[in-house]
């Protein structure tokens, strides 16, 4: 009788084998070979047919809670509007402050409390229907037993064959990586190794993306950023980095690490000129914007990524963009990056879950089905400051993508709301008492005399 250690090593090199052959080198080399288009279509058949059933299922339990986008409905009007709207009602004299102003003030700090426009940024986006993957909402429910059976066995495929799958292929990725850039680190300045370090960052990102399962749409690629420029995306996840990568070679701009990432960064600095701070580097602006100048100045030297959002927002909005990275008066290529929840929920919250948790999660969910739009390149116009000027990049970003885009900063995840931001909303308030004095339809305060 086979020796059972045998068979098992057997089996594991032909598995090996396999991943090698038909994975890592049509990946390294940029070919597919149809399987994840032909997957991608049958777990849309799957979801939509899942879709179907929960829907039957709510019309045959009648009661059944639908889900709601949210728990306050907003208006969606500017404070202008709907102060205008109380005053006219109101009637006050032009430029009298009256006390039921206050209510309206009032209503919005409890909405605000109880679900505004930021934390909201920082939870994973409600699905409209379950994906047979995690229940956003708490109102899907047990359906049908062919719908668990069906669960059941996505619980098998994602982690008794997609699990090893990925984990193998991100090692593989991860070591190629370190391997090749430690070896052409160690070759002289010249086009040569500028290339073959391109070709190692390429490669080693086409192999990660594999890993995720990653079904990735460009769109516009004669947008895409060109050496001395600076790319900036918006940003939802560590792995917008493998996603972009995976079409072209950046430098990148980052803290300093310890561990394996530290390992890594060391690595990839000896072939490629990555940006890495220290931690007391990252809060010197000034420090940060003459050595992104300098990288800039240098037009033979790869495009710059950076995340201007200085955080992970859950890909449903656009919010502000530093406006460090606009200071370097260098060309600007935006890209967003939209990805399909559907297939899994990409946005890392790094307060809820650690990297290798979430890494976990990621290499657990069906797929990464990711669009990325190239815009063309944006240059500061004359007489505008960097903080207008990202403005407007994160507002084209926002618009492509089809994504909110909001004028609030995100370190207010963790951080106290800035004192211009509520200068700005009683100057606006002020405003409106000043200038819209106002009067109903067909009224006159001062009526004219009588002839």
């Amino acid at each position: 009788m086979t020796d059972p250690v045998s068979a098992a090593a057997a089996v594991f090199q032909l598995w090996l084998l396999i991943v090698v052959f038909f994975i890592v080198l049509p990946a390294m080399f940029g070919i597919s070979l149809g399987v994840s288009g032909v997957y991608i279509q049958v777990l849309v058949r799957i979801l939509q047919w899942a879709t179907v059933r929960i829907q039957r299922g709510r019309q045959e339990q009648p009661g059944g809670a639908t889900p709601s986008a949210g728990i306050i409905e907003h208006t969606g009007g500017s404070m202008e509007e709907e102060m205008e709207q109380l005053r006219l009602s109101r009637r006050p004299e032009a430029g009298e402050f009256s006390l039921s102003d206050a209510i309206y003030f009032c209503q919005k700090g409890l909405e605000s409390i109880v679900e505004d426009q930021v934390t909201q940024r920082f939870s994973s986006e409600e699905l409209a229907s379950w994906n047979l993957l995690t229940r956003t909402n708490q109102n899907f429910q047990y359906i049908s037993l062919r719908l668990t059976i069906f669960w059941v066995l996505g619980v098998f495929v994602r982690y008794g064959v997609l699990l090893p799958l990925r984990v193998a292929l991100a090692v593989i990725g991860l070591s190629w990586l370190v391997l090749g850039t430690t070896v052409v680190g160690f070759l002289p300045e010249s086009s040569m190794k500028n290339w073959l370090s391109e070709l190692v960052h390429l490669t080693c990102y086409r192999i990660c993306a594999r890993g995720l399962s990653a079904t990735i749409h460009y769109h516009n690629k004669e947008n895409r950023p060109q050496k001395g420029g600076i790319c900036v995306a918006n940003h939802t996840t560590p792995i917008d980095v493998v996603i972009l990568a995976n079409d072209g070679c950046y430098a990148m701009v980052g803290q300093i690490h310890r561990g394996l990432m530290g390992v890594i960064q060391r690595s990839m600095v000896r072939s490629c000129p990555h940006i890495w701070f220290e931690r007391s580097e990252m809060k010197d602006r000034h420090a940060v914007t003459s050595r992104l100048r300098a990288h800039v100045s240098a037009r033979t030297k790869l495009p710059i990524l950076i995340f201007p959002e200085g955080t992970c927002v859950n890909n449903t909005s656009v919010l502000m963009f530093k406006k460090g990275s606009f200071e370097v008066r260098g060309t600007i290529h935006p890209v967003a990056i939209k990805y399909d929840p559907r297939f899994g929920d990409a946005f890392w919250n790094s307060t809820k879950y650690n990297m290798v948790s979430y890494l976990l999660r990621m290499m657990t969910s069906w797929a990464i089905v990711v669009n990325v739009w190239y815009l063309p390149p944006m240059t500061i116009q004359a007489g505008e400051d960097a903080a207008h000027f990202a403005s407007r990049v994160k507002s084209a970003i926002a618009r492509r993508g089809g994504l909110l885009d909001l004028a609030w900063d995100g370190g207010l995840k963790r951080g106290k709301v800035k004192d211009c931001f509520r200068e700005e909303q009683q100057k606006m308030y002020s405003s409106t008492v000043v200038q819209n004095g106002i009067e109903p339809p067909g009224s006159s305060r001062n009526p004219p005399e009588e002839e």
